[in-house]
């Protein structure tokens, strides 16, 4: 469903029932599909809201306007215009530094902050040959499939699933897919996430070549208080793919400790 945000009407999927929302944001690349199999775990206890990020998946694709601030005032649109009084930020790698931002505001009816993977509130450091690379990553069907098998999983992918992303890096438009490694990805919010007030929780893949566990250690828990995380065995980057029973199951124990 399109749902008006703003000016925008980005695409959601929504699932369940509940006193308690979970909001969910897809990665660079990703599209609010990324969630399918964590959010039918969940939707029985809660309801699920996912959503397109501008230039993925079904939302629409403006020619400019990739920044944060412009991704969450989206996300914010539909909190609002779906009255979501009591929720919880889901966010992963991308979605996850936009989660940050968002719950820096402290906004009303936040409750609580997971971050699956998240991309650190620090600038990405990349050298420039290797940018150039991640811009480039997206390009062709040869070009996502060697990013699947060398950077975003180590456990390999059931044949739909491996579609799906394929899918989804291939739809994403041009903007959308230059804005994060040139620019959204060198943000730096650092300043901003120590106002953070919620109980947060972090799930990092114990083999991400992404945003690695010993760079979330580093560069996000020290600075958002009283961040915890939890490290899923033998698992990479998009761990809503790979161990998708694990992460569900750590947002719901997250979600019941929740006054």
């Amino acid at each position: 469903m399109k749902v008006p945000s703003h000016g925008m009407f980005p695409h959601v999927d929504q699932q369940g029932t509940g006193e308690l929302s979970l909001v969910f944001l897809h990665y660079w690349g990703g599209s609010s599909r990324t969630w399918r199999l964590v959010t039918a775990a969940l939707a029985p206890s809660f309801r699920t809201v996912a959503i397109d990020h501008r230039g993925w998946g079904q939302s629409e694709a403006p020619a400019a306007g990739y920044a944060l601030a412009d991704m969450a005032a989206d996300a914010e649109g539909v909190i609002a215009a779906l009255d979501l009084r009591r929720y919880v930020l889901v966010g992963h790698s991308m979605g996850g530094k936009v989660a940050q931002l968002m719950a820096s505001r402290r906004p009303v009816g936040l409750r609580g902050l997971v971050l699956v993977a998240p991309s650190p509130p620090t600038p990405m450091a990349l050298p420039e040959a290797q940018r150039e690379m991640m811009i480039r990553a997206y390009d062709s069907r040869a070009t996502i499939e060697a990013t699947i098998d060398n950077v975003l999983t180590a456990k390999p992918l059931p044949p739909e699933l491996r579609e799906q992303v394929i899918a989804d890096s291939l739809k994403g438009a041009p903007a959308a897919k230059l804005a994060w490694p040139r620019a959204t990805s060198q943000e730096d919010i650092t300043g901003k996430v120590g106002n953070i007030d919620v109980p947060t929780t972090v799930i990092a893949g114990e083999l991400d070549n992404v945003d690695a566990p010993d760079v979330l250690r580093a560069e996000l828990l020290p600075r958002v208080p009283g961040a915890t995380m939890h490290v899923l065995a033998g698992t990479g980057h998009l761990s809503m793919l790979e161990s998708p029973e694990e992460v569900a199951a750590l947002i719901q124990g997250f979600c019941k400790q929740l006054t």
